[in-house]
């Protein structure tokens, strides 16, 4: 994840587990953090607090234009509206990196040539922005199972924090 990235669109997911882990504000560099409405009202229902961080500019905003490919690859993923209204809103602002959770909206995303990262990224980046430390990110890594909602398997979380470990500075 780059700095430059002036936009980033978010799902639901990233949004509600950095809430959890009361790290959203690992957010606030980035220029806009664009929710599409249809994200705006998931996170409402499971997690309203996370819509009123002060330390990030949240912008609820409803896709105008919609793209023909989001549309496409829509069923061969089976993606949700929320992940459909992100993909399009993608489209709406170049150079933007879309933020999930949802593997299928990953691989759409890659497949649609969007840059998209996840909760993990996100914490990791914190080292390289020092917004966090190692140690810290460390910290909020080990208790995801714990403390947040995310669905990860235990092999992939355990070779993140190997890779922190042995790699962050």
């Amino acid at each position: 994840m780059e700095k430059t990235r002036a936009v980033v669109i978010a799902d639901a997911g990233p949004i509600i587990h950095l809430d959890e882990l009361n790290s959203l504000d690992l957010l606030a560099d980035f220029g806009k953090v664009i929710i599409p409405e249809t994200v705006w009202n998931e996170v409402d229902r499971h997690r309203p607090q996370a819509l009123s961080c002060f330390e990030v500019k949240l912008i609820r905003q409803r896709a105008v234009h919609f793209s023909a490919q989001v549309d496409a690859l829509t069923p061969f993923y089976t993606l949700h509206a929320g992940e459909q209204e992100a993909l399009h809103l993608c489209f709406e602002f170049t150079n933007s990196l879309l933020l999930t959770d949802d593997t299928a909206a990953r691989l759409a995303a890659k497949n649609l040539g969007v840059a998209a990262h996840g909760t993990l990224g996100v914490l990791v980046r914190a080292i390289r922005q020092q917004t966090r430390s190692k140690s810290d990110v460390l910290e909020l890594l080990r208790a995801i199972s714990t403390r947040t909602t995310l669905h990860i398997r235990a092999s992939l979380l355990a070779e993140v924090i190997r890779d922190v470990e042995k790699n962050a500075k």
